[in-house]
């Protein structure tokens, strides 16, 4: 796994033994990258179910102005830190070893909120629909934030009460949801 592009371009990231996370092929990570690049650049993003930190690495890397990275398995956070030093980015990253859940709580008690929420739980376990549930309520995410699901192509993404699905990207193995929070009249 490595840095697509920006200012850490193919530099090679650590990854985490074992089967507990899969780390975004590059092939499609540049793909979505891609799909979000004009937006980067100065954005505030948040990476949930971080893993080995290579979605939110990469958007320090093409201009992101902060990255938060939630993960509470130890040896992820080990590699998150790792991979954020190595890449020079930490000066802008957040890291919180903390659940999905109690992170966004924490977010929302200090106003922050995210133009991109990216998360990539385990699959096929139910988190998707757990997490965008309390994202649809949650003040960290606005009528302005894009939230992107990587998921298994079996998972069903639904619309909530206030975020919609506005687009879905399928590859062989895996797909991106992305959804928005509908404008209040």
């Amino acid at each position: 796994m490595r840095v697509v592009a920006g200012s850490a371009k193919s530099l090679k990231l650590k990854t985490i033994e074992g089967m507990e996370t899969r780390p975004t092929q590059d092939r499609i990570k540049e793909t979505l990258f891609n799909m979000i690049q004009y937006d980067i650049a100065g954005c505030t993003f948040l990476d949930l179910f971080s893993g080995s930190g290579g979605i939110g690495i990469e958007a320090l890397s093409r201009g992101a102005k902060q990255a938060y990275f939630v993960e509470k398995a130890k040896p992820a956070l080990r590699c998150i830190r790792e991979n954020l030093r190595y890449t020079k980015l930490d000066d802008r990253a957040q890291v919180m070893a903390v659940d999905v859940i109690t992170a966004v709580r924490q977010l929302e008690a200090k106003k922050i909120t995210f133009d991109y929420i990216f998360m990539d739980p385990p699959y096929n376990k139910g988190f998707e629909d757990e997490v965008l549930a309390v994202l649809n309520d949650s003040t960290i995410c606005t009528p302005d934030t894009v939230v992107i699901v990587e998921s298994s192509l079996e998972t069903e993404i639904s619309d909530f009460e206030e975020l919609k699905v506005s687009r879905v990207k399928k590859y062989k193995t895996n797909k991106h949801t992305f959804l928005m929070k509908t404008q209040e009249d």
